[in-house]
Order: structure tokens, then C-alpha cells, then sequence
């Protein structure tokens, strides 16, 4: 056999052997995962807050180091 059959072979049994992390159980949309969905809405409320505020401190410190204020 030369290496390229051997190549496609092996990646056929790699196929059959593995299963996907993301297709391995069905989402049940009707009853979600409410402490998930908490925890997703509320890192991106702290994530965009931080943003906001550094972006106020590094205004400030524009405004200070030229002499703006």
C-alpha cells in the first residue's frame, strides 16, 4: 500500500473512533441551564463594567498628563 492509502484509512478508523465533544448529548431547549446562563450574562456585565471604567481612567489620565484639566 502506499502512504497515502494508509494516511486515508487512518483517518477513516480515527472518524468512527472519536465522537465530537459537541454533538455529544442534545441541548434541551424547552428547560435551560438557568445558573449557566446567569453566569454568562453576568461575566460579560462585569467584562464590559471593567472596560468602561478603564477606559474613564485612562481619560483622566490623558486629560492630566496634558494638561487638559
Amino acid at each position: 500500500m502506499t502512504f497515502n492509502r494508509l494516511l486515508c484509512k487512518a483517518v477513516q478508523v480515527n472518524r468512527v473512533v472519536s465522537r465530537s465533544a459537541f454533538t455529544s448529548a442534545k441541548h434541551d431547549y424547552v428547560n435551560p441551564n438557568w445558573f449557566r446562563v446567569g453566569m454568562a450574562f453576568g461575566s460579560s456585565a462585569v467584562l464590559w463594567g471593567m472596560l468602561f471604567w478603564q477606559h474613564s481612567e485612562d481619560v483622566r489620565e490623558y486629560k492630566l498628563r496634558n494638561g487638559l484639566e
